[in-house]
């Protein structure tokens, strides 16, 4: 995730639970139009679309927001490479809550196998 130090310039995000796209803008520092065109680029964000199509972002998706704007502005990153990073990172995160759970099974099978021994 986006680490604190490259954020100094930016405000702290308030601890609501929605954010309207003017909000977001300013939080991130990122013009809405921008914000519209990156929804189509990144598939994790999906902010909740309310009465006549009006975007509410959540907590997660300014983190997002500003993690993608790091990786463009600050990395130069491109607009794919983003997007590889950001589904790299999903994708390492998936593995590990994998291994994770297999770790667990593998133990309870041992202690299984344990039980079945006596």
């Amino acid at each position: 995730m986006l680490e604190p130090g490259n954020n100094r310039e930016l405000p702290p995000i308030p601890g609501k639970r929605y954010f309207t796209i003017g909000e977001v803008s300013d939080l991130c520092g990122v013009k809405p139009h921008v914000l519209r065109y990156w929804e189509q680029e990144f598939p994790q964000l999906k902010p909740v679309k309310r009465r006549g199509n009006r975007r509410y972002y959540q907590r997660q998706d300014v983190l997002i927001i500003r993690q993608i704007r790091s990786l463009l502005y600050d990395e130069g990153f491109t607009i794919g490479g983003a997007r590889q990073r950001l589904t790299g990172e999903e994708a390492r995160e998936d593995l590990n809550q994998s291994q994770q759970i297999i770790r667990q099974v593998r133990t309870e099978l041992e202690e299984i196998l344990k039980i079945l021994r006596r």
